[in-house]
């Protein structure tokens, strides 16, 4: 029994082929043109799965895709990184015309926690809550094998968690947010205000390691203290067994990821039992929890 695992992305648009233990047999990938509409993109996409599909009979399409999504409706509402022709578009109802193939949607970030608590780094914990960390902040709580995705699929979105009380806000993001203080997106802002110039997330970390003041002064008291306060705070509604953290800033800074475990102790209640551990898998991660979707 073959399945297809789909990641939309604002760059490229990927696709992979999983065996019944989870095991990629095949990837395709493609550039996300924006000279072409949404529509033409997939097809390309399906053309490729109609091919293989020959072969395989697909049993089901899961596809992964930033943010807002309207999952009662398998639609694609506004996300940022994609363009306006992407918007509204029902994308499980295309792919399932063009396909003949049951299709299910849901959020990459969700996806990406998916695929950690059922083969990765939560393997084997009941509640797992996995957090990204990278250009924005994301996050899902899954539980017992499943998604948690609440009334407006929004339930384990920790973007727009509170940490601080910092005015600055973009649309459709909180003022003192994750997203706006934690991010590496927001740390690239908070260095050009306070350096006079562009510094990115790489080098600002890099002058941290040598001690220097403004980075210092950006790494802990927005970044890691503001991930140690979502951590309190998520595990004062959900209380998972695990946390699992993955993105670029979580997976190559290994320094700030263990200062970050040290400081979440403090907003914890029961610290001796706090678990937080780097995802498994990186790239991947997106695709392979798309390919275990079934509802």
């Amino acid at each position: 029994m073959k399945r297809v695992g789909v990641d939309i992305g604002g760059t490229q648009l990927r696709c992979a082929i999983f065996d019944q233990d989870g095991n990629i047999l095949e990837k395709f990938k493609i550039r996300n043109d924006r000279s072409l509409s949404a529509k033409e993109n997939l097809d390309r996409l399906i053309a490729f799965i109609n091919q293989r599909n020959e072969e395989f009979q697909f049993h089901t399409i899961g596809i992964g895709c930033p943010g807002p999504l309207n999952l009662r409706l398998g639609k694609i509402l506004n996300p940022p990184n994609l363009n306006e022709d992407w918007c509204n578009l029902e994308i499980v109802k295309y792919f399932e015309e063009k396909t003949g193939i049951k299709t299910f949607l849901n959020g990459d970030g969700k996806l990406a926690g998916l695929a950690e608590a059922t083969l990765g780094a939560g393997k084997g914990y009941e509640s797992v809550f996995y957090i990204t960390i990278s250009t924005g902040v994301g996050g899902a709580y899954i539980y017992r094998g499943e998604i948690m995705t609440g009334a407006n699929a929004m339930a384990g979105e920790v973007y727009n968690l509170m940490v601080c009380d910092d005015p600055y806000h973009r649309k459709n993001a909180l003022p003192g947010s994750t997203n706006e203080n934690c991010s590496g997106s927001a740390l690239e802002r908070m260095a050009l205000e306070r350096y006079g110039h562009p510094v990115s997330c790489k080098d600002l970390f890099q002058l941290y390691y040598q001690g220097d003041p403004i980075a210092v002064e950006l790494v802990e008291q927005k970044f890691i203290l503001g991930m140690a306060r979502a951590i309190g705070n998520i595990s004062c509604i959900v209380d998972p067994d695990i946390f699992v953290l993955g993105g670029s800033i979580a997976n190559k800074e290994p320094i700030v990821f263990d200062k970050l475990c040290e400081k979440a102790k403090e907003f914890v209640p029961f610290p001796q039992f706090l678990r937080i551990r780097h995802a498994q898998f990186e790239d991947d991660a997106g695709l392979i929890g798309a390919a275990l979707l079934e509802n």
